[in-house]
């Protein structure tokens, strides 16, 4: 069982930046393949970044260049380090945890990430 707690959301002007965290509990987080979601009003959830147990990265298109994500096994936390914001990255954003080849897979409550034009 992991437990994961989303936290670093808020309001903020176009090109501004926010960090957010994902901090997990309850189980060996390392293990885990880490990945931020995003689910604007109206839209299905949509992968915004993902980070491997091994710490292989990847990104959707519309974030890559300007989102980061990485994490501290050591801390038991995964970061999303989001640059240049555009209104369009409006949504709450998701920690989701799965642990590969198997049904295990949690997800945390979501915090709001809003970006003024």
């Amino acid at each position: 069982q992991v437990q994961l707690v989303e936290s670093g959301g808020g309001l903020v002007q176009a090109g501004g930046s926010l960090r957010l965290s994902c901090a997990a509990s309850g189980s060996i987080f390392s293990i885990y393949d880490i990945g931020w979601y995003r689910q604007a009003l109206g839209k299905q959830r949509e992968l915004v970044a993902a980070i491997s147990r091994g710490g292989r990265t990847s990104y959707a298109d519309s974030v890559k260049g300007r989102f980061t994500i990485s994490r501290d096994n050591a801390k038991n936390t995964v970061y999303l380090q989001m640059n240049s914001l555009k209104p369009e990255d409006t949504g709450v954003y998701y920690c989701n945890a799965k642990l590969d080849l198997t049904s295990y897979e949690y997800w945390g409550q979501g915090t709001q990430v809003t970006v003024s034009s």
